[in-house]
């Protein structure tokens, strides 16, 4: 059973928040190859960008998620990823028509549950990395609720709720599967 969880759905979910509560609890966690690959190019003047080039944004996102996953932090206890394989699969499967299990096959997979944050309109914010708008974000949270489970995953939709009790419901149904896999 693999140790590393992904934790996806959609854009202004609350994610990235999550996974910082996840690394102040100690757990081992790996930031959105998306937000890495628009940092990195803003930096530099590229134009591999999801609202310039978005096929090759996914390109390099589903990259980023291969090594992300390969070179994940070795650790006994559980890793979390903010996104990941599945996410840039399915993104890049709806501009090739390619698909999304193509992308995924040979590829390591993620623990059989996956995590996802609904729509959060009172939370949603775009800024410097997040230029789309919340109708965009929930048109991308409806392709993952059907990609996840399509490709092989359960999917816990995470309640609206406080930061500490999403956390704790991600560590208390990941203890659930570990005692129903012994």
């Amino acid at each position: 059973m693999s140790k590393c969880v992904t934790v996806s759905g959609c854009s202004g979910g609350g994610k990235t928040t999550l996974l910082h509560e996840l690394d102040k609890r100690g757990y081992a966690t790996v930031p959105e190859p998306g937000r890495r690959i628009v940092i990195d190019q803003q930096e530099i003047g590229g134009d591999v960008l999801p609202w310039k080039n978005p096929k090759s944004f996914v390109e390099h996102a589903l990259e980023m998620a291969l090594i992300d996953l390969q070179n994940r932090p070795t650790a006994d206890d559980w890793v979390f990823f903010d996104r990941g394989l599945v996410d840039a699969a399915s993104a890049l499967s709806t501009f090739t028509g390619v698909a999304i299990s193509d992308y995924l096959e040979g590829k390591p997979r993620y623990h059989r549950t996956a995590f996802l944050t609904p729509p959060w309109p009172e939370i949603y914010e775009t800024d410097n990395e997040r230029k789309h708008g919340l109708s965009e974000a929930i048109k991308e949270y409806e392709r993952l609720l059907v990609t996840y489970p399509a490709v092989g995953y359960d999917v816990v939709i995470l309640e609206k709720t406080s930061v500490h009790d999403r956390a704790n419901a991600i560590l208390e149904r990941l203890d659930e599967d570990s005692k129903s896999t012994v």
